[in-house]
């Protein structure tokens, strides 16, 4: 697509504020030196509280990645295992800017039930060597030369080889079972399936999250030259370089590789967050829908990779049960349940319970159409009030106290937010599954942005947010009508007794970049022939 460049259009203050603060507090530290070549050993109980004599061994250790490239690492290893005996072995790659000893807690438990860990810091990162190429060819090479590592230099079963990892190690996990068939289990936590789906879903860039990304990597890393023109790229809005972006990003998406991933036969775990706002769940359902190997699906509440968190800090956690359970039948054979299991467990927003389905499909048992029968129009540039909240903390305060992003209602400016309500529910409703936004849309300039919401609405007004999302526009002729179909952020959220559900659409959202130029108008209408409507998923 030949478009020219086109001035950088705006992201709310807000947005640019929260970005900023986001990524310069996002981590303190900078970046030590590559690591030179050394080997140290230690006891993992001079790591870990309470550890005894028998605990595993843990050595750090430098590793000859992808082009020779030395990979920071820590390999844990049973106790004992320096004898003839081989163990199942899972690898580690290290999330986005964190340093090596990440997995450490994890790894002394994988360890403790017989398992070699090798764990390493993502090439470009802290103290091991490259740049950061956002799970690029050598990425995925970097993954395949540890598994070479730990088979040569481990009593690691070639056998019985998995990757797991938080972010963007469960991105490479994902990507390695595409490249080598050696790996017979992947847990993939908090990750993507679809780069672009994640970060520029709706045709729209995701300001915070990809401004956190942004300032963590350069705190923590060396980002390659290739990534420094895609992020000016994707900041200054230049649709010029859109087609290389998009085609950047398929070539980091594990969705791009579903073919040799099936083909290759891992068994796939995928674990994500509501609302996960780096990579939000959508994409990974409809990845989970397209395997065709052993596989699972756990969304809960919270934020991007907050659901596992405390795991990491070694203390108890459902996310990393689950992990430990999949890998512990897939690598070690043991008949511990979960292949009878109903594969999709979906633990919601409202009630902390757990819930089961056969797929993902199963999940809603019937949706109901919110008619958006009344023309609305709204003027853009200005926040009406409603929005996604702030990355990190509005998930995080829905997922331990239950409290999303609100909004009263009826305050909302009607000039600056369209406003649509259901009839009040007699009873309870669970939303389950994927909303999705069918309507008529004319503007008066060629580009545009608009935020879709769904809230609960009790009877004072005040609404709590079920999901959002938001879509743009660019080369539309003025005044001319276009149909706009949007998914909004999957999600399980019941709706009390005596509520209703109220469709808000909005033109800023700090959350995202803007492309509304000044002064411009939008009018959402629902012609006979195709009505508006949103259709809520809901479970009985």
């Amino acid at each position: 697509m030949a478009h020219p460049r086109r001035k950088p259009l705006r992201a709310s203050t807000a947005g640019v504020a929260s970005a900023a603060v986001l990524a310069g507090t996002a981590l303190s530290l900078a970046p030590a030196a590559p690591a030179q070549a050394a080997e140290s050993t230690t006891s993992a109980s001079s790591l870990t509280a309470g550890a005894t004599a028998s605990s595993p061994t843990v050595r750090f250790v430098e590793i000859a990645g992808h082009g020779g490239t030395k990979l920071a690492a820590n390999v844990v290893t049973p106790s004992g295992g320096d004898g003839a005996g081989r163990y199942p072995l899972v690898v580690l790659p290290t999330s986005w800017a964190m340093p090596q000893i990440e997995y450490l807690a994890q790894a002394q438990r994988l360890a403790d039930d017989g398992y070699v860990v090798v764990s390493y810091n993502s090439r470009g990162f802290w103290q091991s060597g490259g740049e950061i190429e956002v799970a690029g060819p050598e990425d995925i090479g970097d993954a395949t030369k540890v598994i070479d590592w730990a088979l040569a230099n481990t009593p690691a079963d070639p056998d019985a080889v998995g990757m797991a990892g938080v972010s963007y190690g469960a991105g490479i996990g994902l990507l390695a079972a595409g490249f080598d068939d050696r790996i017979k289990a992947v847990v993939a936590l908090s990750g993507w399936a679809d780069l672009i789906d994640s970060i520029y879903s709706g045709r729209t860039q995701h300001l915070q999250s990809a401004g956190l990304l942004t300032g963590a990597g350069y705190l923590t890393g060396r980002p390659s030259e290739e990534l420094e023109t895609v992020l000016k790229g994707f900041f200054a809005s230049d649709l010029s370089q859109e087609e290389s972006m998009i085609a950047w990003g398929r070539k980091r998406s594990p969705a791009t590789y579903i073919d040799r991933i099936n083909a290759n036969g891992a068994a796939v775990m995928l674990g994500n967050a509501w609302g996960d706002s780096i990579f939000p769940p959508n994409q990974y359902a409809r990845f989970f829908e397209k395997l065709t190997g052993p596989k699972r699906l756990e969304f809960r509440p919270g934020d991007h990779a907050t659901a596992e968190a405390t795991g990491l800090l070694g203390l108890p956690n459902d996310t990393w049960t689950s992990a430990h359970r999949w890998l512990d039948h897939h690598l070690k054979g043991e008949d511990n349940g979960v292949d009878r299991e109903l594969p999709v467990r979906l633990k919601s927003r409202s009630s902390g319970g757990y819930e089961s389905y056969a797929d993902w499909k199963s999940v809603p048992s019937k949706a109901e159409r919110i008619p958006l029968g009344t023309t609305q129009h709204i003027n853009t540039n200005i926040d009406s009030g409603a929005n996604g909240g702030t990355l990190m903390l509005s998930s995080i305060l829905d997922q331990f106290f239950r409290i999303p992003p609100m909004a009263s209602i009826p305050l909302l400016p009607r000039s600056l937010a369209a406003v649509w309500h259901s009839e009040r529910y007699p009873s309870e409703q669970r939303v389950r599954g994927t909303v999705t936004l069918h309507t008529t849309v004319t503007s008066d300039k060629s580009s545009g942005t608009a935020v879709a919401y769904l809230y609960s609405v009790g009877p004072l007004g005040i609404g709590k947010l079920v999901t959002h999302a938001p879509v743009t526009f660019h080369d539309r002729t003025p005044g001319k009508p276009f149909t706009v179909d949007l998914e909004l952020y999957s999600t399980a959220y019941d709706v009390p007794a005596g509520h209703r559900l109220a469709v808000v659409v909005d033109s800023v959202d700090p959350l995202y970049i803007e492309h509304n130029p000044s002064w411009a108008d939008l009018i959402f209408s629902s012609p006979a022939d195709d009505p508006s409507y949103v259709s809520v998923p809901l479970r009985d």
